[in-house]
Protein backbone atom coordinates (compact mmCIF):
# COMPACT_ATOMS: atom_id res chain seq x y z
CA UNK A 1 0.00 0.00 0.00
CA UNK A 2 1.30 3.43 -1.05
CA UNK A 3 1.89 5.87 1.91
CA UNK A 4 -0.81 8.66 2.94
CA UNK A 5 0.81 11.96 2.67
CA UNK A 6 -1.80 15.02 3.89
CA UNK A 7 -1.35 18.85 3.05
CA UNK A 8 -3.20 20.92 5.52
CA UNK A 9 -3.82 24.85 4.36
CA UNK A 10 -4.08 26.46 0.85
CA UNK A 11 -2.28 29.40 1.68
CA UNK A 12 1.44 30.08 -0.45
CA UNK A 13 2.79 26.92 1.55
CA UNK A 14 0.12 25.31 1.16
CA UNK A 15 -0.05 25.18 -2.82
CA UNK A 16 3.34 25.46 -3.40
CA UNK A 17 4.13 22.45 -1.60
CA UNK A 18 1.18 20.92 -3.38
CA UNK A 19 2.60 21.30 -6.80
CA UNK A 20 6.07 20.56 -5.72
CA UNK A 21 5.25 17.19 -4.22
CA UNK A 22 3.38 16.16 -7.37
CA UNK A 23 6.41 17.43 -9.62
CA UNK A 24 8.95 15.04 -7.49
CA UNK A 25 7.05 12.20 -6.68
CA UNK A 26 6.82 9.29 -9.23
CA UNK A 27 3.39 7.20 -9.78
CA UNK A 28 2.63 4.70 -6.94
CA UNK A 29 4.93 6.08 -4.49
CA UNK A 30 2.53 7.98 -2.43
CA UNK A 31 -1.22 9.46 -2.22
CA UNK A 32 -1.53 12.59 -1.95
CA UNK A 33 -4.57 14.77 0.23
CA UNK A 34 -4.82 18.24 0.34
CA UNK A 35 -7.02 19.80 3.07
CA UNK A 36 -8.20 23.37 3.43
CA UNK A 37 -11.17 25.38 4.71
CA UNK A 38 -11.21 27.04 1.70
CA UNK A 39 -11.91 25.38 -2.06
CA UNK A 40 -9.99 28.07 -3.42
CA UNK A 41 -6.05 29.81 -2.71
CA UNK A 42 -5.69 33.33 -1.88
CA UNK A 43 -3.42 35.39 -3.67
CA UNK A 44 -3.17 37.22 -0.36
CA UNK A 45 -0.46 39.72 -1.02
CA UNK A 46 -2.55 40.97 -3.74
CA UNK A 47 -5.81 40.83 -1.56
CA UNK A 48 -5.54 44.74 -0.69
CA UNK A 49 -6.82 45.04 -4.45
CA UNK A 50 -10.41 44.43 -3.42
CA UNK A 51 -11.10 46.59 -1.02
CA UNK A 52 -10.99 49.17 -4.04
CA UNK A 53 -12.45 46.63 -6.36
CA UNK A 54 -14.61 43.18 -5.21
CA UNK A 55 -14.46 41.99 -9.32
CA UNK A 56 -10.95 41.19 -8.40
CA UNK A 57 -11.63 38.18 -6.39
CA UNK A 58 -12.44 36.39 -9.17
CA UNK A 59 -8.46 37.03 -10.60
CA UNK A 60 -6.88 36.08 -6.98
CA UNK A 61 -8.70 33.57 -5.68
CA UNK A 62 -7.84 30.24 -7.56
CA UNK A 63 -10.38 27.04 -7.47
CA UNK A 64 -7.90 24.12 -6.09
CA UNK A 65 -8.93 22.14 -8.83
CA UNK A 66 -7.26 24.51 -11.16
CA UNK A 67 -3.91 23.77 -8.75
CA UNK A 68 -3.78 19.93 -7.87
CA UNK A 69 -3.65 17.04 -10.32
CA UNK A 70 -6.30 15.11 -10.76
CA UNK A 71 -5.52 12.09 -8.48
CA UNK A 72 -4.72 14.54 -5.59
CA UNK A 73 -7.80 13.82 -3.07
CA UNK A 74 -9.06 17.88 -1.76
CA UNK A 75 -10.98 17.60 1.49
CA UNK A 76 -12.82 21.14 2.33
CA UNK A 77 -12.19 21.64 6.22
CA UNK A 78 -10.49 23.58 9.01
CA UNK A 79 -8.31 21.26 10.95
CA UNK A 80 -8.50 21.45 14.37
CA UNK A 81 -6.18 18.89 15.81
CA UNK A 82 -3.79 16.53 14.90
CA UNK A 83 -3.20 13.50 16.96
CA UNK A 84 0.67 12.42 16.60
CA UNK A 85 0.08 9.40 17.99
CA UNK A 86 -2.89 8.21 15.67
CA UNK A 87 -1.26 9.88 13.11
CA UNK A 88 -5.02 11.37 12.59
CA UNK A 89 -6.22 15.00 11.24
CA UNK A 90 -9.40 16.32 12.77
CA UNK A 91 -11.65 18.74 11.07
CA UNK A 92 -14.54 20.67 12.53
CA UNK A 93 -16.80 19.08 10.85
CA UNK A 94 -15.47 16.12 12.02
CA UNK A 95 -13.83 14.37 9.06
CA UNK A 96 -10.32 12.42 9.89
CA UNK A 97 -7.73 11.65 7.87
CA UNK A 98 -4.87 9.46 8.17
CA UNK A 99 -1.18 10.13 7.47
CA UNK A 100 2.37 8.68 6.77
CA UNK A 101 3.84 11.90 6.65
CA UNK A 102 1.77 15.74 7.27
CA UNK A 103 2.98 19.49 5.88
CA UNK A 104 1.34 21.89 8.39
CA UNK A 105 0.78 25.67 6.80
CA UNK A 106 -2.55 26.57 8.13
CA UNK A 107 -1.05 30.13 7.86
CA UNK A 108 -1.71 32.71 10.75
CA UNK A 109 -4.23 34.95 12.48
CA UNK A 110 -3.83 38.82 13.17
CA UNK A 111 -2.11 39.38 16.67
CA UNK A 112 -4.00 42.16 19.03
CA UNK A 113 -1.39 41.64 21.65
CA UNK A 114 -4.29 42.13 24.57
CA UNK A 115 -4.83 45.74 23.75
CA UNK A 116 -8.40 46.48 25.29
CA UNK A 117 -11.09 46.75 22.13
CA UNK A 118 -8.72 45.98 19.73
CA UNK A 119 -9.99 42.75 18.29
CA UNK A 120 -13.74 43.81 19.18
CA UNK A 121 -13.82 47.09 16.91
CA UNK A 122 -10.89 46.29 14.07
CA UNK A 123 -11.56 44.73 10.55
CA UNK A 124 -8.52 42.74 9.61
CA UNK A 125 -7.15 41.33 6.24
CA UNK A 126 -6.19 37.83 6.28
CA UNK A 127 -9.29 36.36 3.92
CA UNK A 128 -11.36 37.39 0.80
CA UNK A 129 -14.19 38.27 3.43
CA UNK A 130 -12.32 40.28 5.19
CA UNK A 131 -11.46 42.26 2.09
CA UNK A 132 -15.27 42.64 1.08
CA UNK A 133 -15.84 43.60 4.50
CA UNK A 134 -12.99 46.57 4.44
CA UNK A 135 -14.67 47.74 0.81
CA UNK A 136 -18.42 47.96 2.19
CA UNK A 137 -17.58 49.77 5.63
CA UNK A 138 -15.31 52.23 3.78
CA UNK A 139 -18.01 52.75 1.00
CA UNK A 140 -20.81 53.32 3.70
CA UNK A 141 -18.71 55.64 5.29
CA UNK A 142 -18.03 57.90 2.70
CA UNK A 143 -21.76 57.54 1.74
CA UNK A 144 -22.44 58.44 5.13
CA UNK A 145 -19.74 61.77 4.88
CA UNK A 146 -19.43 65.47 3.69
CA UNK A 147 -17.05 67.68 2.33
CA UNK A 148 -17.18 69.26 5.35
CA UNK A 149 -17.70 66.70 7.39
CA UNK A 150 -15.39 63.83 6.37
CA UNK A 151 -15.30 60.34 7.10
CA UNK A 152 -11.94 58.97 8.83
CA UNK A 153 -10.97 55.40 8.17
CA UNK A 154 -7.48 54.54 10.39
CA UNK A 155 -5.27 51.93 9.34
CA UNK A 156 -3.33 50.76 12.49
CA UNK A 157 0.20 49.35 11.30
CA UNK A 158 2.31 50.91 8.56
CA UNK A 159 3.85 47.61 7.68
CA UNK A 160 3.05 46.18 4.08
CA UNK A 161 -0.07 45.00 4.45
CA UNK A 162 -1.29 48.58 6.28
CA UNK A 163 0.53 50.99 3.64
CA UNK A 164 -0.88 48.77 0.17
CA UNK A 165 -4.76 48.60 1.94
CA UNK A 166 -4.34 52.51 2.88
CA UNK A 167 -3.17 53.03 -0.88
CA UNK A 168 -6.05 50.83 -2.10
CA UNK A 169 -8.49 52.80 -0.01
CA UNK A 170 -6.99 56.66 -0.93
CA UNK A 171 -7.72 54.90 -4.80
CA UNK A 172 -11.59 53.83 -3.70
CA UNK A 173 -11.51 57.73 -3.11
CA UNK A 174 -10.39 59.13 -5.69
CA UNK A 175 -12.00 57.14 -7.92
CA UNK A 176 -15.46 57.66 -6.13
CA UNK A 177 -14.72 61.14 -5.14
CA UNK A 178 -16.02 60.69 -1.65
CA UNK A 179 -14.73 62.20 1.24
CA UNK A 180 -12.40 60.40 3.08
CA UNK A 181 -9.51 61.13 5.30
CA UNK A 182 -7.11 58.24 5.54
CA UNK A 183 -4.46 58.07 8.08
CA UNK A 184 -1.66 55.40 9.28
CA UNK A 185 -1.06 55.03 12.97
CA UNK A 186 2.27 53.00 13.25
CA UNK A 187 4.05 53.10 16.85
CA UNK A 188 7.25 52.46 15.80
CA UNK A 189 9.04 55.99 14.53
CA UNK A 190 8.18 55.07 10.32
CA UNK A 191 6.60 53.60 7.98
CA UNK A 192 7.42 50.86 6.91
CA UNK A 193 9.80 50.24 10.31
CA UNK A 194 13.02 47.99 10.58
CA UNK A 195 14.13 48.31 7.02
CA UNK A 196 16.13 50.64 4.92
CA UNK A 197 15.79 54.51 5.33
CA UNK A 198 15.76 54.92 1.62
CA UNK A 199 12.98 52.41 0.77
CA UNK A 200 11.00 53.91 3.66
CA UNK A 201 11.53 57.82 2.35
CA UNK A 202 10.24 56.72 -0.97
CA UNK A 203 7.16 55.14 0.61
CA UNK A 204 6.58 58.08 2.61
CA UNK A 205 6.69 60.27 -0.34
CA UNK A 206 3.69 58.01 -2.24
CA UNK A 207 1.53 58.31 0.77
CA UNK A 208 2.31 61.78 0.88
CA UNK A 209 1.21 62.41 -2.86
CA UNK A 210 -2.07 60.19 -1.98
CA UNK A 211 -2.90 62.68 0.41
CA UNK A 212 -2.82 58.99 3.47
CA UNK A 213 -1.56 61.10 6.68
CA UNK A 214 0.69 59.44 8.75
CA UNK A 215 1.40 59.32 12.51
CA UNK A 216 4.41 57.62 13.85
CA UNK A 217 5.96 56.94 17.24
CA UNK A 218 3.07 56.15 19.60
CA UNK A 219 1.71 52.70 20.21
CA UNK A 220 -2.07 51.97 20.13
CA UNK A 221 -3.49 51.20 23.82
CA UNK A 222 -7.21 51.02 24.15
CA UNK A 223 -9.83 51.14 21.19
CA UNK A 224 -13.21 51.62 21.61
CA UNK A 225 -16.71 52.20 18.99
CA UNK A 226 -15.15 55.88 17.61
CA UNK A 227 -12.03 56.60 18.56
CA UNK A 228 -8.47 54.75 18.87
CA UNK A 229 -6.43 56.08 22.23
CA UNK A 230 -2.23 56.25 21.58
CA UNK A 231 0.26 56.38 24.02
CA UNK A 232 0.54 52.36 24.73
CA UNK A 233 4.19 50.31 25.77
CA UNK A 234 6.12 48.91 23.17
CA UNK A 235 6.20 45.70 25.44
CA UNK A 236 2.51 45.50 24.52
CA UNK A 237 3.45 44.75 21.12
CA UNK A 238 6.87 43.50 21.48
CA UNK A 239 7.21 41.99 24.81
CA UNK A 240 6.64 42.39 28.38
CA UNK A 241 7.45 44.39 31.17
CA UNK A 242 9.86 44.11 33.91
CA UNK A 243 7.24 41.91 35.76
CA UNK A 244 6.90 39.30 32.71
CA UNK A 245 3.51 41.42 31.94
CA UNK A 246 1.76 43.67 29.78
CA UNK A 247 1.24 47.11 31.13
CA UNK A 248 -2.13 47.17 33.07
CA UNK A 249 -4.74 49.05 31.29
CA UNK A 250 -5.03 51.43 34.96
CA UNK A 251 -1.17 52.42 33.83
CA UNK A 252 -1.54 54.01 31.06
CA UNK A 253 -1.83 57.52 30.72
CA UNK A 254 -4.70 58.28 27.93
CA UNK A 255 -3.67 61.72 27.12
CA UNK A 256 -6.86 63.99 25.34
CA UNK A 257 -4.26 64.98 22.73
CA UNK A 258 -3.80 61.40 22.10
CA UNK A 259 -7.09 60.29 20.98
CA UNK A 260 -8.09 59.92 17.10
CA UNK A 261 -11.78 59.37 16.35
CA UNK A 262 -12.77 56.84 13.57
CA UNK A 263 -15.22 55.67 11.10
CA UNK A 264 -13.84 53.00 10.31
CA UNK A 265 -10.72 50.76 11.59
CA UNK A 266 -8.08 48.36 10.01
CA UNK A 267 -5.94 46.30 11.92
CA UNK A 268 -2.68 44.83 10.41
CA UNK A 269 -0.30 45.52 13.16
CA UNK A 270 1.29 41.69 13.22
CA UNK A 271 0.66 38.09 12.98
CA UNK A 272 0.21 34.96 15.43
CA UNK A 273 -0.39 31.50 15.10
CA UNK A 274 -3.88 30.32 14.90
CA UNK A 275 -5.32 28.76 18.35
CA UNK A 276 -6.02 25.47 16.82
CA UNK A 277 -2.25 25.50 16.95
CA UNK A 278 -2.07 24.03 20.64
CA UNK A 279 -4.43 21.23 19.66
CA UNK A 280 -1.49 19.60 17.18
CA UNK A 281 0.54 18.47 20.05
CA UNK A 282 3.78 19.97 18.54
CA UNK A 283 6.53 22.47 20.00
CA UNK A 284 5.76 25.76 19.31
CA UNK A 285 6.40 29.08 20.64
CA UNK A 286 4.61 29.78 23.64
CA UNK A 287 4.41 33.84 22.52
CA UNK A 288 3.35 33.48 18.98
CA UNK A 289 1.58 30.15 18.54
CA UNK A 290 4.10 29.39 16.35
CA UNK A 291 5.51 25.48 15.07
CA UNK A 292 9.53 25.13 15.91
CA UNK A 293 10.24 23.49 12.38
CA UNK A 294 14.39 22.68 11.52
CA UNK A 295 15.70 24.05 8.21
CA UNK A 296 14.19 20.86 6.43
CA UNK A 297 10.97 21.65 8.08
CA UNK A 298 10.67 19.01 10.64
CA UNK A 299 9.17 19.62 13.61
CA UNK A 300 8.98 17.69 17.35
CA UNK A 301 7.35 15.05 15.72
CA UNK A 302 9.08 12.84 12.84
CA UNK A 303 6.42 12.73 10.27
CA UNK A 304 5.38 16.31 10.67
CA UNK A 305 6.47 19.09 8.68
CA UNK A 306 5.84 22.67 9.39
CA UNK A 307 5.98 25.90 6.77
CA UNK A 308 5.01 29.22 6.24
CA UNK A 309 3.18 31.48 8.49
CA UNK A 310 2.45 28.39 10.64
CA UNK A 311 5.87 27.67 11.22
CA UNK A 312 9.27 29.34 13.32
CA UNK A 313 11.46 27.72 10.41
CA UNK A 314 15.08 27.65 11.40
CA UNK A 315 18.08 29.63 9.48
CA UNK A 316 20.79 29.01 12.41
CA UNK A 317 22.34 31.65 14.59
CA UNK A 318 18.32 31.66 16.63
CA UNK A 319 17.58 32.95 13.07
CA UNK A 320 13.89 32.61 11.48
CA UNK A 321 12.62 32.68 7.74
CA UNK A 322 10.91 35.92 7.66
CA UNK A 323 6.73 35.39 7.56
CA UNK A 324 6.22 36.81 4.26
CA UNK A 325 5.29 35.42 0.57
CA UNK A 326 8.15 35.46 -0.59
CA UNK A 327 9.96 33.39 1.96
CA UNK A 328 6.77 30.61 1.66
CA UNK A 329 7.13 30.52 -2.09
CA UNK A 330 10.65 29.28 -1.94
CA UNK A 331 10.12 27.43 1.11
CA UNK A 332 7.72 25.08 -0.93
CA UNK A 333 9.71 23.92 -3.36
CA UNK A 334 11.86 22.70 -0.78
CA UNK A 335 9.33 20.97 1.18
CA UNK A 336 7.36 19.25 -1.53
CA UNK A 337 10.56 17.29 -2.44
CA UNK A 338 11.46 16.74 0.85
CA UNK A 339 8.26 15.11 1.41
CA UNK A 340 8.39 13.22 -1.40
CA UNK A 341 12.20 12.02 -0.11
CA UNK A 342 10.46 11.44 3.50
CA UNK A 343 8.25 9.01 1.46
CA UNK A 344 11.35 7.24 0.37
CA UNK A 345 13.68 7.28 3.36
CA UNK A 346 16.15 9.44 1.40
CA UNK A 347 17.84 12.19 2.98
CA UNK A 348 16.16 15.76 3.45
CA UNK A 349 16.81 18.78 2.38
CA UNK A 350 17.78 21.91 4.30
CA UNK A 351 16.34 25.09 2.80
CA UNK A 352 17.96 28.71 3.64
CA UNK A 353 15.34 31.85 3.10
CA UNK A 354 16.73 34.21 -0.03
CA UNK A 355 15.95 38.18 0.37
CA UNK A 356 15.16 38.82 -3.23
CA UNK A 357 13.76 42.17 -2.53
CA UNK A 358 10.87 44.15 -1.89
CA UNK A 359 7.62 45.32 -4.01
CA UNK A 360 4.96 47.56 -2.33
CA UNK A 361 2.09 49.11 -4.09
CA UNK A 362 0.57 52.06 -2.35
CA UNK A 363 -2.67 51.95 -5.21
CA UNK A 364 -1.32 52.81 -8.61
CA UNK A 365 2.02 53.25 -7.66
CA UNK A 366 4.82 51.18 -6.46
CA UNK A 367 7.87 50.91 -4.85
CA UNK A 368 10.91 48.38 -5.30
CA UNK A 369 13.89 48.02 -3.46
CA UNK A 370 17.32 45.51 -3.33
CA UNK A 371 15.46 43.46 -5.73
CA UNK A 372 17.34 40.74 -7.01
CA UNK A 373 16.96 39.66 -10.71
CA UNK A 374 18.85 35.89 -11.74
CA UNK A 375 20.35 37.19 -15.40
CA UNK A 376 20.75 40.87 -14.52
CA UNK A 377 21.70 43.34 -12.20
CA UNK A 378 19.44 46.41 -11.47
CA UNK A 379 21.44 49.22 -11.21
CA UNK A 380 19.11 51.64 -8.91
CA UNK A 381 18.13 49.99 -5.23
CA UNK A 382 15.43 51.70 -4.92
CA UNK A 383 13.45 53.02 -7.52
CA UNK A 384 9.57 53.69 -8.47
CA UNK A 385 7.74 54.65 -11.26
CA UNK A 386 6.65 51.90 -14.65
CA UNK A 387 9.14 49.83 -14.12
CA UNK A 388 8.60 49.06 -10.32
CA UNK A 389 4.55 48.92 -11.08
CA UNK A 390 6.10 46.47 -13.96
CA UNK A 391 7.34 44.08 -11.31
CA UNK A 392 5.13 44.20 -8.89
CA UNK A 393 2.73 43.09 -11.30
CA UNK A 394 4.96 40.87 -12.69
CA UNK A 395 5.84 38.87 -9.73
CA UNK A 396 2.21 38.44 -8.46
CA UNK A 397 1.57 37.04 -12.16
CA UNK A 398 4.39 34.36 -12.51
CA UNK A 399 2.94 32.94 -8.82
CA UNK A 400 -0.28 32.80 -10.21
CA UNK A 401 0.91 31.04 -13.52
CA UNK A 402 3.04 28.70 -11.45
CA UNK A 403 0.30 27.13 -9.61
CA UNK A 404 -2.79 27.90 -11.86
CA UNK A 405 -1.40 28.68 -15.71
CA UNK A 406 -0.65 31.79 -18.23
CA UNK A 407 -4.48 32.07 -19.06
CA UNK A 408 -5.42 32.85 -15.69
CA UNK A 409 -1.80 35.39 -15.21
CA UNK A 410 -2.66 37.20 -18.12
CA UNK A 411 -5.87 38.31 -16.94
CA UNK A 412 -4.89 39.09 -13.47
CA UNK A 413 -2.23 41.33 -15.11
CA UNK A 414 -3.71 44.71 -15.36
CA UNK A 415 -5.58 44.24 -11.91
CA UNK A 416 -2.06 43.22 -9.85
Amino acid sequence: MSQQVVVVGAGYAGAGTVNAFEDAIEPGEAELTWVSDTDYHLVLHEAHRVIRKPEVESKIAIPVDEIKADETDFVKGRVVEVDTDEQVVHTRGGETVEYDYLLVAVGSATAFFGIPGLREHALTLKSLDDAREIHQAVKAAGQEATTTDPAKVLVGGAGLSGIQSAGEIAEFRDDNKAPIDIELVEGLDSVFPNNDPEVQGAIRKRLDQKDIAVSTGEFISKVDDNAVYLGGAEEQYYGEDDDGDAPAEEDIDYSEDLVMDYDVLLWTGGITGHEEVDDFHLDADDRSNRVYAESTFETSDDNVFAIGDTALVDQGDEQFAPPTAQAAWQAAEVAGENLARAVRGAPLKSWQHEDKGTLISVGEEAVAHDVKAPGFTIPVNTFGGPAAKALKKGVASRWIADVSGVGRALNAWSDM
